[in-house]
């Protein structure tokens, strides 16, 4: 059973400090806690220690791209105990529980490795007959309508002590802070002040509230891992109850393939009636089975399935966005310019074709 005193010492928040200081753009806030490095990481390991922790208020924006979305950002004491109980804790516990096909978050995983699926699986199943079928699903607003009481079930049969179980409660149950909701909707109504579109302003106006017992912070390490554990059961549901082995899941994005159209709608339906009995969520109406021929999208890639042969390209909202990003930084600055050119580079070259130079060429941007 893993203790909480074993889990919580200061080489480990240093550990975990290590790890945010790598990652986070915000080189004052950081200057800021280094000021005085020592007597703020003790006092963090004193906290914990005493177990009077108690997660502090979230810094909450909206960013815009390609939709509007809300992002919560901690405080640089509670993101060190996120991270300290995210890589000592969840990690080593959560990790090994996964099937190899749920792809998001993971080392060695991510988008990349959910388009090699995306081909083995189809490769395979072209060999089995004419028509590969894509069931796409999608969970409405999944990170705002995650149960705490269900989450923290699951949590409670981990191997750890009470100590570690409370400190993890404290932090799934974070957004029940009654000021959360107060605030974005004062970030709503001001950003509505600063667009003249009306379908900008709907977007606006669907931006979800969290609502008590249900919900976790958009951004923070720990909820990206409670995420991929919420949906675990549905995973072995597909595969095993379902018998889909061709299946990829990407946070709350998963596509079930099949030679059999027929079967995947039955498919559609038992996984609603899981979905809604199991874990109180549904599918959104982006939920969709297609004929691969007709293509399919799936990260930022479209994926079609003609005269036998898979064929990848960006989307063309990707691309959109991508023109208009390179086409700002050609005049802005032919540095910047050029490093970002090359960080697209990977992107494109998953693409069939070469397609990173033919978009280039496309869109008139000279090398």
């Amino acid at each position: 059973m893993l203790k909480y005193d074993d889990v919580v010492t200061f080489d480990h928040l240093q550990d975990a400090y290590r790890i945010i200081k790598k990652n986070t753009k915000h080189r004052k806030k950081l200057f800021r806690f280094e000021m005085f490095y020592f007597s703020n990481l003790f006092s963090i390991e004193m906290v914990l220690r005493m177990r009077t922790y108690n997660h502090g208020k979230y810094n909450l924006f909206l960013i815009h791209e390609p939709k509007y979305r809300l992002i919560m950002s901690e405080g640089l004491s509670d993101k060190i105990v996120n991270h300290l109980v995210s890589k000592y804790v969840l990690q080593p516990i959560i990790f090994p529980m996964l099937i190899s096909s749920n792809v998001a978050t993971r080392k060695e995983k991510g988008s990349r490795s959910a388009i090699d699926y995306f081909k083995y699986y189809v490769n395979f199943l072209k060999k089995k007959g004419d028509y590969v079928y894509v069931l796409k699903c999608d969970i409405s607003k999944y990170f705002y309508n995650i149960d705490h009481d269900i989450l923290l079930s699951m949590v409670r049969k981990f191997p750890i002590d009470n100590d570690l179980y409370s400190l993890l409660c404290n932090i799934v149950s974070s957004t029940d802070d009654i000021h959360i909701n107060s605030i974005i909707s004062k970030l709503v109504d001001q950003e509505k002040l600063n667009v003249l579109d009306n379908s900008l302003k709907e977007e606006l106006e669907r931006i979800p509230m969290y609502h008590k017992g249900k919900g976790l912070p958009i951004g923070n390490m720990s909820s990206q891992i409670f995420a991929l554990l919420y949906l675990n059961g549905l995973d072995h549901f597909i595969k095993e109850d379902l018998g889909i082995k061709q299946y990829i899941r990407y946070m709350d994005d998963f596509l079930l393939f099949s030679n059999d159209k027929e079967y995947l709608k039955v498919c559609w339906q038992k996984i609603e009636n899981y979905l809604q009995k199991e874990l109180k969520l549904q599918l959104n109406r982006k939920t969709q089975i297609r004929n691969l021929k007709d293509g399919i999208n799936f990260l930022g890639y479209r994926y079609v399935l003609k005269n036998r042969r898979l064929f990848i390209f960006p989307t063309s909202r990707n691309r959109s966005k991508i023109l208009r990003k390179l086409r700002k930084l050609q005049k802005q600055s032919s540095d910047k310019y050029e490093a970002t050119k090359v960080s697209y580079k990977g992107y494109f070259m998953i693409s069939n074709l070469h397609y990173y130079e033919r978009f280039l060429e496309k869109l008139e941007i000279k090398e």
